[in-house]
């Protein structure tokens, strides 16, 4: 098959297209950043991803299946949520035009039409133009991602615990987190890619927490264990915005407070990923914190 991934040389998208060119699939990948390092030295050739539906149309065609991993974690500039669904419904349009059969798209755990948050509203929009678009789809829903070095939660959660003397936690930290390992996301969405079958699937991985049990295992296994502070949401992302000033990055935003406090990060379906948390962190208990995952550096700068 011929099969476009968005954001090839990103963090979902790199994984997944490792996968489909171990296979021996012709890979093509739409990218906003087409000046980032290729990790696949030339087996996969770039269009831009710049939304304009003529382009994208003549960049889609021959593609039998694309591969949807293009978000934005916060508003920016030009770049806003309701941008981002207007974006995608081009997209959209422009695969179906260009006779692509299928669409893997990746989603978030609990996206609401009737959420008053313009992240999940917006994702619950951008699923509907996968389906109302007639083709045959897969919609992956994931929550926190861990894994590969890239995260950003996890890995900043244990960077700032390395660092600082306590961690401060929105509320009283007993709403629910449950990371899936990218590998396991990654097998999912090939998977989708081979089904001819039309379905909605939460990727969520097998060990579920609270926040407050999320963070002091993650101090205990790195060897940094420190007092976890509740504090009023409000304070806690004001402590968050001035440590961003220290790293010149956004570390968390009022939506993310929001939907981490609304249990919007946990699935009610069993647990498709397989990779315990635990373990994993176990084994990377070395290297996780060691360096800041920036945002910023990786999307704007």
């Amino acid at each position: 098959m011929r099969i476009a991934v968005t954001g090839a040389f990103s963090y979902t998208g790199k994984y997944i297209t490792k996968r489909l060119l171990d296979r021996d699939e012709e890979v093509i990948t739409l990218t906003g950043h087409p000046n980032r390092p290729d990790p696949f030295d030339g087996r996969v050739k770039a269009y831009p991803l710049d939304f304009e539906i003529s382009g994208m149309t003549r960049s889609l065609q021959k593609v039998d299946v694309m591969v949807n991993t293009y978000w934005i974690r916060f508003d920016r500039g030009g770049n806003t949520q309701p941008r981002a669904v207007e974006n995608t419904r081009n997209l959209v349009e422009a695969a179906k035009a260009a006779g692509v059969r299928r669409i893997v798209h990746i989603s978030i755990a609990n996206p609401s039409a009737d959420s008053h948050l313009p992240y999940y509203w917006g994702k619950a929009a951008n699923e509907k133009s996968v389906i109302d678009s007639g083709l045959s789809y897969a919609i992956l829903r994931p929550t926190v991602l861990v894994g590969g070095g890239e995260d950003i939660l996890i890995n900043n959660i244990a960077y700032l615990l390395r660092r600082l003397p306590l961690f401060v936690i929105p509320g009283n930290g007993l709403y629910g987190i449950q990371p899936i390992h990218i590998e396991d996301l990654a097998d999912m969405a090939v998977a989708g890619v081979y089904s001819s079958e039309s379905y909605i699937r939460d990727a969520v991985g097998p060990d579920s927490y609270t926040f407050r049990e999320l963070v002091g295992l993650i101090g205990a296994t790195i060897g940094a264990p420190r007092p976890l502070i509740s504090a009023p949401p409000g304070l806690a992302l004001l402590a968050a915005q001035v440590l961003g000033l220290f790293v010149d990055d956004v570390i968390l935003t009022p939506e993310e407070v929001d939907g981490l406090m609304a249990n919007l990060l946990v699935s009610k379906e069993p647990a498709l990923g397989r990779t315990s948390f635990k373990e994993w962190l176990k084994t990377n208990k070395t290297t996780i914190g060691m360096r800041y995952a920036s945002e910023l550096a990786k999307h704007y700068r």
